[in-house]
């Protein structure tokens, strides 16, 4: 059974995509990213040189500001490689950090980050996205803040770029195609297993509009080998 969507939107579409570069002068990348009123804005200052002593140049940091349209600044490190990721919340209405993760792949990408690290080759060929499961059991994608309220369970997704995908020796070695897996997944309430991979099914097939977005705005940012032909 089908929910009816108040924007009449099918459960499996997507709300308008938007994406912009550059559009910060002081940081070494940046983009907007808008799924439809949702918009964040990401920044990448970096990489730069450590500063702590004895830092392995290797194992460094990188460091994430979240700034929330009302609220709290968070932050928080992850050891990964020493850069500033900065991230504005311009509005939510819903699917939030998926939106925030896109923006972050599209300001790395436009920073000429070296796809050196296998964290940033991950982060740099992701697309994100939010699948919802109603009290009926119908899975829908992309939702609004009041699709979001509404809904028994939803999980936010972000899979690899098959477009964009990373170096070869990168992925997964044995028998299943990189853009066949899942780089994380983060869940609010409750459904089944069935569900879960459900949810997985439907937001997997759903990344080759994102991707397809994705690439035909960072196109002339992307290395050669990582664009494949055109």
């Amino acid at each position: 059974m089908e929910v009816d969507r108040e924007d009449g939107r099918t459960p499996t579409m997507l709300r308008p995509l938007a994406c912009s570069r550059t559009v910060l002068n002081r940081a070494h990348g940046s983009a907007s990213w808008s799924q439809g009123d949702t918009k964040v804005l990401a920044a990448v200052y970096g990489p730069k040189a450590g500063t702590k002593k004895n830092e392995n140049p290797e194992k460094a940091s990188i460091e994430v500001i979240w700034k929330p349209k009302i609220g709290q600044i968070g932050k928080k490190a992850y050891d990964v490689i020493h850069l500033i990721s900065e991230y504005q919340v311009v509005n939510d209405d819903g699917a939030l950090l998926p939106c925030a993760i896109n923006a972050a792949c599209a300001a790395l990408v436009d920073a000429g980050i070296p796809l050196k690290h296998l964290a940033v080759q991950l982060f740099c060929a992701a697309v994100a996205i939010c699948c919802c499961l109603a009290e009926t059991g119908c899975i829908i994608l992309d939702p609004t803040k009041l699709e979001e309220q509404k809904m028994k369970a939803f999980v936010y997704l972000v899979f690899p770029n098959s477009v964009l995908s990373v170096v070869q020796d990168s992925g997964p070695t044995n028998d299943e195609p990189m853009e066949h897996g899942i780089i994380t997944s983060v869940t609010h309430g409750a459904m089944s297993v069935d569900d879960y991979f459900n949810c997985l099914k439907s937001g997997r097939a759903a990344t080759a509009k994102l991707s397809n977005f994705l690439r035909s705005r960072l196109q002339n940012r992307l290395p050669s080998d990582l664009l494949g032909d055109t």
